[in-house]
């Protein structure tokens, strides 16, 4: 393992540019980092930061190859993929705050999201600065750059590595992503069931009661109500996030590198 780095030694050069484009792919989807309200000057001063620090244990024993497009390509993956694995959960609250949009009717309460840069519900910027709080509040930050440390030893800068098995790992984490949301809406999706049933046999015992007038205000009110008591326990899945989100990297890592 190297311990110090020499920018005069022969590759120097190419160990920097190979090393930012991997630290790149982690500020490229990372959550917080990834934030279009982050000023991209500080962002580049990041990067060039991360790089000179993570230089001298990202020096490999057996030199560095030249940079070629596959390994600035295969560094950007495997960055791409320590950040991805913490961008699922963040993903998947706002997965669960589209649905929850729909079935409370709250859908067309939208607005500009300030750290996407895009259009979202009121409920979906919610849960989004719901969950990168709670990233913040359990480390999250700190967990992806020592999992960026560590992966300059699991895959050493310029090594092969079998990027379609490494692709075919991070599509796999959209299904997580999936069940991660259904997980997150399901008390209220469940309220919501439980209270159209409700409605639904009310509206049949007695024909003169005007469900449609009634439905939306229950929906809505029921939903928030069931929200509320349903985010303390959303936030019981960060208290084991940390061994999560380093299964789901060591997973990502193993795929790229082959099962090395």
């Amino acid at each position: 393992m190297a311990t110090s780095f020499d920018p005069t030694a022969p590759g120097a050069i190419a160990l920097l540019v190979l090393l930012a484009f991997r630290i790149g792919g982690v500020l490229l989807v990372a959550p917080v980092f990834s934030a279009r309200n982050v000023p991209p000057m500080l962002r580049a001063a990041l990067l060039v930061l991360l790089t000179l620090l993570l230089a001298p244990v990202a020096a490999p024993d057996a030199g560095v190859p030249e940079i070629t497009v596959q390994p600035l390509f295969a560094g950007t993956l495997a960055g791409f993929a320590i950040g991805f694995g913490a961008a699922v959960v963040i993903g998947a609250m706002e997965l669960a705050a589209d649905v929850l949009s729909i079935q409370t009717g709250l859908s067309a309460a939208s607005a500009m999201d300030p750290v996407s840069g895009s259009g979202s519900t009121a409920l979906g910027q919610l849960m989004n600065l719901f969950g990168i709080t709670l990233f913040l509040a359990v480390g999250g930050h700190l967990l992806m750059l020592e999992a960026l440390s560590a992966s300059v030893h699991a895959l050493p800068v310029g090594s092969a590595m079998t990027l379609e098995t490494g692709l075919r790992g991070m599509v796999s984490l959209g299904a997580e992503l999936f069940a991660l949301g259904v997980r997150f809406a399901a008390p209220v999706l469940a309220a919501i069931m439980i209270a159209n049933l409700a409605m639904g046999i009310l509206g049949k015992a007695a024909p003169q009661f005007n469900v449609l007038i009634v439905a939306f205000p229950v929906q809505t009110g029921l939903g928030l109500l069931t929200l509320g008591l349903a985010i303390p326990v959303m936030a019981t899945f960060f208290t084991t996030w940390a061994s999560w989100y380093g299964a789901v990297v060591e997973r990502l890592v193993e795929a790229l590198g082959g099962g090395r």
